[in-house]
């Protein structure tokens, strides 16, 4: 799951975050609360992680709590990839 991490972690920063320091965006960086992601940035990050990972989020996946941070996203990705090298 660390690469995973590292792949979400690369995405936001590319897309949500260019030029900031990477040591600022922790695994537990709170990304909704910290105003990096709002809902143009979620839909972007959802469609990147479908297309990236091969999986298919529903919309219970959605909530809150598991786009809350890098940490959480890994995690839901694990679900959906479960027997699948992450």
């Amino acid at each position: 799951m660390n690469n995973t991490r590292e792949v979400v972690k690369q995405f936001i920063l590319e897309n949500f975050l260019p030029g900031e320091d990477p040591k600022n965006l922790t695994d537990d960086t709170e990304l909704k609360e910290s105003g990096i992601l709002d809902s143009l940035s979620t839909l972007k990050l959802v469609t990147f992680l479908e297309e990236h990972f091969k999986i298919e989020l529903e919309a219970s996946d959605l909530d809150a709590g598991n786009l809350s941070s890098v940490r959480s996203i890994a995690s839901l990705v694990g679900s959906k990839t479960t027997g699948q090298s992450n």
